[in-house]
């Protein structure tokens, strides 16, 4: 007898996970596969160490075909061209195809560098949304603390990931004091956030008045509300707005090296699909998961289209945090073998976000439950602790993939975080 083919679009944090613990669910009762445009997996959140040399690539790296295998999962490293979710079916880069009973699309974003004239690794700016551009922002951070200039770190508008930017800009602080060139570094932090420390949720306890009090003390200028028009060899031209949207002041910001994180979109493989995708090319999905057009097609992480919290001066995304796509990981899971059983799915993700700011000598720590406001618990802690909570964090998790186990982690740090046994995020 044939089994129902469960296809996983995508090998991020989101998508490896997602084939253990979907593999361990449904096991007996479908074949489960994994599409990736890559053998490896890479582990993004210690990226910004990457960028200054703190960790070698191969170091945060997993090779996958050898732990899926002995999962028992299928695993493909050809990458979709293109989802035909009306005809159940993936067009894969080689011209073959792939038919499908059930999808998961957990793809990841497609990064808009391209949005703003400049941007990016192909313009003036470099980047640690990937491995590979960390490791070029390291040669880039040498140049830099070689020759030392001003520098402007920060996020774009429309961007949804603003925990790394943070995290780097005080990376780079440590790193530039480590080498004793700190005092010829003049540095910016540009970000569409409405105020310091918003981070795409409006805050979480009081990110405001610990990342303000971290940047003056490590003198970080900053500018909020901020657009940035255009970036060229050494300036970027930048439009800080008030909050009707009117221009405030334009900055013209020299500078010698810079990392900005990008506005996100949904990748080609999705983009433009009806029914599939909103106008930014992100999935949409019910409470379940579940996209209402396809109802066989289910999604997680940062490729999920999420409102922002709202409106906000200059775009602001909402980001999707570990804790957040473990969950809706579990929920599918549940969901799938419940599909698979003849009954109607009714697991949902608690979206919950757990995050640890690393910031090289300290670093800023927040739990939200929920991730969007109001909420719950809404809390947020400092200290050296953070950074060894990282390290922790790093080895951890990448032994996790290598072990190839659907043992969930982000409540147990969590947990650990907040020193309390008793309480579980439901």
């Amino acid at each position: 007898m044939t089994l129902p083919k469960i296809v996983i679009l995508g090998a991020g944090l989101g998508g490896t996970i997602a084939a253990y613990e979907i593999r361990a669910a449904v096991k007996g009762k479908a074949d489960v596969m994994v599409v990736n445009d890559s053998d490896d997996y890479w582990f993004i959140p210690s990226n910004p160490w990457v960028a200054v040399r703190w960790r070698e690539p191969e170091a945060i790296k997993v090779h996958l075909p050898p732990v899926m295998a002995k999962k028992g999962i299928g695993f493909t490293a050809v990458g979709a061209k293109r989802v035909h979710p009306a005809e159940n079916r993936i067009e894969l880069n080689d011209g073959t195809s792939l038919s499908y009973d059930y999808l998961v699309i957990a793809t990841g974003p497609d990064l808009a560098f391209d949005e703003i004239d400049g941007l990016g690794p192909a313009g003036f700016t470099s980047s640690v949304c990937r491995t590979d551009h960390a490791s070029d922002t390291a040669d880039a951070f040498d140049r830099l603390a070689a020759d030392p200039k001003p520098v402007v770190i920060g996020a774009a508008q429309g961007a949804s990931c603003y925990g790394p930017a943070y995290e780097f800009a005080m990376i780079v602080d440590t790193e530039l004091k480590r080498r004793k060139v700190r005092d010829r570094v003049p540095m910016t932090f540009v970000t569409a956030e409405p105020y310091i420390g918003h981070l795409g949720l409006d805050g979480v306890g009081d990110t405001k008045g610990l990342l303000e009090s971290e940047m003056r003390n490590r003198h970080i200028k900053w500018i909020t509300n901020a657009k940035i028009s255009k970036v060229e060899d050494g300036m970027m031209h930048v439009e800080e707005v008030n909050e009707d949207g009117t221009t405030k002041a334009k900055h013209d910001l020299p500078f010698g090296f810079s990392m900005i994180l990008p506005a996100f979109r949904g990748v080609p493989a999705v983009y433009g699909i009806e029914g599939l995708t909103n106008p930014r090319g992100f999935i949409l999905a019910d409470k379940h998961q579940r996209n209402p057009t396809f109802k066989n097609v289910y999604s997680l992480g940062v490729c999920v289209a999420i409102p922002p919290v709202g409106p906000t001066p200059v775009p602001v995304g909402v980001p999707k945090t570990g804790f957040m796509i473990e969950s809706m990981v579990t929920a599918i899971a549940m969901n799938l073998k419940a599909e698979l059983g003849g009954q109607e799915p009714v697991e949902e993700a608690t979206w919950n976000a757990v995050c640890l700011a690393d910031f090289g000598d300290g670093g800023v720590a927040f739990v939200a439950q929920p991730q969007i406001p109001p909420r719950n618990l809404n809390w947020s802690s400092e200290g050296k602790w953070v950074h060894l909570a990282k390290i922790g964090f790093e080895k951890y998790f990448i032994h996790k993939i290598r072990r190839g186990t659907s043992e969930p982690f982000y409540e147990k740090l969590a947990l650990h975080a907040l020193g309390i046994r008793k309480l579980r995020f439901k």
